[in-house]
């Protein structure tokens, strides 16, 4: 390979240029250069990869690529998204912390606390919990072995109603009956056309209604353009949920004026459910140039049609 092939551009921290540094060195590109050959980005400017007329794949610096696929002018070439083994259990710790903190009402005994009351409360066990998760192919399905080893009852949807082994599963089109038997509802769903929105209020007043908790819990760790946050405000004050978590959000940073912050029952996080290791990222690029120079497929290239 040329030198100056690889172009790492962005929304990129230091210490993810520098993980990239550390393993190609005198390869990485500072600007668009027409010996580039693959590009490594989050978030780059509209119209940045079209003026790489040697560009032979795009790596996305984490799991989604609706940052990239907005772009009007994207290149045709290979789309690879970032799997990893660090990032899913980062994400399975999150979910998993989120069901428990709903389940055993900690935020409230955290009130109970800085009152200084001694309050115990009521509150169901896992096994009588049925958390279900919209986007359920290999991260969903880590969460859902996460939460079942626990002890909640798992449910998961796809598109394509895929059968999992040890979990009732189903399709798009099969939502209402996903939703109805669903006392938390964890959405890993990427950020398609078909998704934007879809947190709303119709789906919240989906959920399970009789079920062991006073109202159902959200929780969002996939894309911020999937809810529509003044609908989750209004089911929150009006007790349609008992509670949510939220990581991500259409507008980031959350903006200081935003009712979600005080929103009854909100658990707020900075985009932060699964924080990528830079040195993951770097490496996870090079495996699959490597793949590439023996003649072996690109894994997890995007289908644009589906978005993901």
């Amino acid at each position: 390979m040329t030198k100056l092939d690889i172009l790492v551009s962005g929304q990129v921290s230091q210490a993810e240029r520098a993980a990239f540094l550390d393993v190609f060195g005198k390869r990485i590109a500072e600007e668009p250069a027409e010996s580039v050959r693959y590009a490594a980005c989050w978030g780059p400017e509209p119209g940045l990869l079209a003026k790489l007329p040697s560009l032979e794949v795009i790596f996305s610096l984490g799991a989604g690529v609706d940052h990239l696929l907005r772009d009007p002018d994207l290149p045709d070439v290979p789309i690879v998204r970032f799997v990893d083994p660090d990032l899913t259990g980062r994400m399975v710790e999150y979910v998993v912390l989120q069901c428990l903190m709903h389940l055993r009402r900690q935020r409230d005994y955290d009130d109970s606390q800085k009152a200084r009351r001694w309050e115990p409360r009521a509150m169901p066990t896992a096994s009588e919990m049925t958390v279900g998760i919209l986007g359920f192919g290999n991260l969903g399905q880590a969460c859902g072995k996460a939460l079942q080893a626990v002890g909640f009852q798992v449910r998961g949807l796809n598109r394509s109603k895929r059968h999992v082994l040890g979990f009732e599963t189903f399709g798009s089109g099969q939502m209402a009956a996903f939703l109805e038997g669903s006392d938390m509802l964890v959405n890993l769903m990427p950020y398609t056309p078909q998704t934007d929105g879809m947190l709303n209020t119709h789906l919240i007043d989906g959920l399970r209604r009789d079920g062991p908790l006073i109202a159902p819990v959200l929780i969002n760790a996939g894309r911020g353009g999937s809810q529509d946050e003044d609908d989750i405000v209004t089911a929150l004050q009006e007790g349609r949920l008992s509670g949510v978590s939220l990581d991500v959000f259409r507008t980031e940073p959350l903006p200081e004026h935003s009712p979600l912050w005080g929103a009854p029952g909100a658990i707020i996080t900075p985009h932060v459910a699964a924080v990528t290791s830079p040195k993951a990222m770097a490496r996870y690029v090079a495996t699959q140039l490597d793949r590439l120079a023996v003649g072996q497929r690109l894994e997890n290239v995007v289908d644009r049609d589906l978005g993901y």
